[in-house]
């Protein structure tokens, strides 16, 4: 019997012979190709779910889900930054009973993962977020919901059996941003999470790429010959779009930002934060929460993984809010390193959107079970029972870093 040898690697994916993102995977010598799978409990680690994604999917829009800007260099560097910080495990701890539950905003977590804002979601599975917000109640996961959604706000809820939170694209109208909140918060959300790193373009080379490949006629699914988002997104029923030309204000100022604070009533979180400079200017305007965020890569190329932002962000509050953080996270010692390092919880986007590609609900269900066991399994061998135990000082720079 011949062996297999197997051998990390980094290649490109292919959408119709156009090269797009990176994909982890291991690879097995001629002839000895693992069986197809054909379950989500059969995957063995989140990065699988992307070619199974891949495969299901039609060009354009796996291409949405994969791009990044540019070069997608961010996109990956996101990722590649993790493999930089190592952990310092430690012995002779009392792990007989090991927890990953937290509380935020008083509430109780079973881990410190939630699942990020996506928009779209239909795109990648008939259930679209109906079936990431099953899977969240399944698992008591925490459900950030993006304003692109493309299920109404009142049905998420109700699906997710729980209040969820709101990722607000403002818009250039500010009637339009009133209706959006209150809208947001009569259907329950507790948290308004505004996202301000969107202020204009953004070159998204991959999917561009992914759409010429696509034989389909976009119009099939996208009325009126538009993607804009204000057109088609539930969120924006009822409201008058006719003078919204953008998902952002030309400048989220601090005026801006002032205004806002003043009309949501219940907890303000920003998303898109990556400087201790803003951090601090965020805090001191009342906001509630940060996520250290890029977009996962895709509006910006400016090469800084969200884990390297992370310690300025942490500095710069000095404890006075949450500091979440979202972009890259694919293993528990991801997690575990971002919880080192002073987030207070981590976020996932493109793990459920491929998980929800491939199987539905269970692989949305089996992302969030992956990571949780590999966190859990990581803070065994690191020595420590709990999230408060995950200090500084286990996790150190390598030296290739």
């Amino acid at each position: 019997m011949r062996e297999t040898r197997w051998s990390p690697m980094t290649r490109r994916t292919f959408i119709g012979g156009l090269s797009v993102l990176p994909v982890f995977w291991a690879r097995a010598t001629a002839g000895d190709a693992p069986p197809p799978i054909s379950a989500a409990d059969r995957v063995l680690n989140v990065m699988d779910f992307e070619p199974l994604a891949r495969a299901a999917l039609p060009p354009a829009h796996f291409g949405y889900i994969a791009t990044g800007a540019d070069d997608d260099r961010t996109v990956m560097r996101n990722h590649e930054a993790f493999s930089q910080y190592e952990i310092r495990a430690h012995r002779f701890n009392d792990l007989s009973h090991l927890s990953t539950s937290l509380s935020l905003y008083g509430t109780s977590w079973p881990s410190p993962i939630y699942l990020s804002a996506v928009s779209s979601m239909r795109a990648f599975h008939a259930d679209g977020e109906l079936g990431v917000a099953r899977a969240a109640a399944k698992r008591s996961m925490q459900l950030m919901l993006s304003t692109g959604s493309s299920i109404a706000i009142e049905e998420v809820e109700a699906a997710r059996s729980a209040p969820v939170w709101l990722q607000l694209y403002p818009t250039n109208d500010w009637e339009v941003t009133t209706g959006i909140v209150r809208r947001a918060e009569n259907a329950g959300c507790t948290a308004i999470v505004l996202t301000v790193d969107s202020p204009g373009a953004r070159n998204n080379e991959t999917l561009k790429r992914a759409i010429q490949a696509d034989s389909r006629r976009c119009l099939d699914c996208h009325q009126g010959n538009t993607h804009d988002m204000w057109r088609r997104a539930p969120m924006f029923a009822g409201l008058d779009v006719s003078r919204v030309t953008g998902l952002a204000p030309p400048g989220v100022t601090i005026a801006f930002l002032d205004r806002l604070r003043e009309l949501v009533k219940g907890r303000l979180i920003l998303k898109g934060i990556v400087t201790g400079e803003d951090a601090a200017i965020a805090v001191q305007h009342g906001v509630n929460g940060i996520v250290v965020s890029n977009h996962g890569g895709r509006n910006e190329e400016t090469l800084r993984a969200t884990i390297d932002c992370l310690p300025e962000v942490i500095a710069a509050v000095r404890g006075r809010v949450p500091v979440l953080l979202d972009g890259g996270i694919r293993r528990g010692t991801d997690v575990f390193k971002a919880l080192a390092l002073g987030a207070t919880a981590v976020g996932i986007g493109r793990p459920q959107a491929w998980g929800l590609a491939a199987f539905g609900q269970p692989g949305v269900e089996a992302v969030i079970d992956i990571l949780n066991r590999e966190l859990a399994a990581i803070m065994r061998q690191a020595g420590t029972p709990t999230l408060a135990s995950i200090t500084r000082e286990l996790v150190v720079r390598s030296h290739g870093g």
